[in-house]
């Protein structure tokens, strides 16, 4: 039995459902692949759940670039997109969360500050 942290899709669920998506939008021609598309998508959500960098990926689910390069074509080609939608309107999905994303940008050194620059208070007077 696999971890239901490291692989929270069914394995059933995945192959009757997600990976139709992923086969239908891809070519079968070149090399066998060396990782499931069970084990990315697991391994993309586990990423996203806990927040890690590819790196530090767990073994378990194979070589970090690899998973990295297949998430890089889905990403391309919206697979991730699809499988959501596609989910959604079979009424298998129910959105309960909502992620927000943090960015930042580079500021000039005095864009950060107010309009004529940082002026330091009169010190207090000690008597």
């Amino acid at each position: 039995m696999k971890n239901s942290r490291m692989y929270p899709v069914e394995k059933e669920f995945f192959d009757k459902y997600i990976n139709p998506i992923i086969v239908q939008a891809f070519s079968p021609a070149g090399r066998p692949q060396k990782v499931n598309n069970y084990q990315v998508f697991s391994a993309v959500l586990y990423l996203l759940r806990t927040g890690i960098s590819w790196r530090d990926m767990p073994t378990e689910f194979g070589y970090w670039h690899t998973i990295y390069l297949r998430f890089q074509k889905w990403s391309e080609r919206n697979v991730i997109w699809q499988i959501l939608r596609v989910l959604q309107t079979q009424q298998r999905l129910n959105f309960d969360i909502v992620m927000i994303d943090l960015t930042t940008f580079k500021v000039h050194r005095h864009g950060g500050g107010l309009k004529g620059g940082f002026k330091p208070k009169e010190k207090a007077k000690q008597e």
